[in-house]
């Protein structure tokens, strides 16, 4: 009896034993994937799907239209001629009458319109571009004229005089290419943009200036009356200046895009006028 149970407690301690392997095996196999899983989540090794971004890069043209204000100060552009014409006189060098302000600044708002022309490109969600933009003003600046009688300004010889000083200015067809450089950030199919750039542009321009001067009593033998008038400026005036601003671009298509910007300029002065534009505008465009 004790005989013939041996093998059979044998065999049956030998599958437990079997039985134990394999689920310890089965454990062994089971905890490191568990483990491994729990550790990627913990390095936030998680798998995203991609990212999307609307895609900038490339070339693209369009058009604009909106209304700019123009401003331009007229207070110096008499100088130039009066300092010209008196250059040689001991009027001038000692009492000055060119500096003598006759007219003044003169602001209009009205309707301009151009194009635009650049080269985006792109990493992930970052754009930088150049870009060329041409805007025409329809403003037509008419300077306030305001005539100046003086008295009492000494030649340094004796001589008093009473000068009396008008002029007019205008400025018209302004018209201007930017280049600028543009940085912005793609949020889903809107681009919020800034931009810095530099100006050329022309204008018609015509300064007049007319200036009497009378001797007063009490001077001597050789003063003289005398009068004169000149002007400046010229069609097509060349003027340089600066520009920067910021806009918005929505991706209506894969293609075609509406913009929304606002541009300050600042030219640099042209025979003693100071000339500044702020512009509101929208645009379409298109991108190859």
């Amino acid at each position: 009896m004790i005989a013939g149970n041996r093998p059979r407690k044998a065999r049956r301690m030998k599958g437990r034993q079997m039985r134990w392997v394999i689920s310890a095996l089965l454990v062994l196999g089971f905890v490191p994937q568990a483990l491994a899983a729990d550790l990627d989540i913990l390095r936030g090794s998680e798998p995203v799907g991609p990212a999307t971004f609307t895609n900038w890069t490339g070339f693209y043209v369009g058009g604009q239209g909106g209304i700019s204000d123009a401003d331009a100060d007229f207070s110096g552009a008499t100088q130039p001629t009066i300092a010209y014409v008196l250059r040689d006189t001991a009027l001038e060098n000692t009492s000055h009458p060119s500096e003598l302000p006759v007219l003044g600044a003169a602001d209009q708002t009205a309707a301009s319109y151009g194009g635009f022309f650049g080269y985006n490109t792109q990493w992930q969600d970052l754009m930088l571009g150049v870009e060329a933009n041409f805007l025409h003003t329809t403003a037509a600046l008419f300077a306030p004229s305001n005539p100046i009688a003086r008295s009492g300004l000494s030649d340094g010889e004796g001589n008093s005089y009473t000068m009396i000083i008008s002029g007019t200015g205008t400025m018209a067809d302004l018209n201007y290419v930017a280049l600028r450089g543009r940085a912005g950030l793609v949020l889903g199919d809107f681009l919020p943009y800034g931009f810095l750039g530099a100006v050329v542009g022309v204008a018609n321009i015509n300064v007049t200036t007319a200036v009497q001067g009378f001797c007063e009593p009490g001077s001597t033998p050789i003063c003289s009356n005398f009068a004169f008038s000149a002007s400046a400026g010229r069609n097509y005036a060349l003027l340089y200046g600066a520009t920067i601003g910021a806009g918005l671009d929505y991706a209506m298509t894969q293609h075609f895009f509406l913009r929304g910007e606002y541009e300050y300029t600042l030219f640099a002065p042209f025979d003693g006028i100071t000339l500044q534009v702020s512009s509101a505008r929208l645009g379409l465009g298109y991108k190859f």
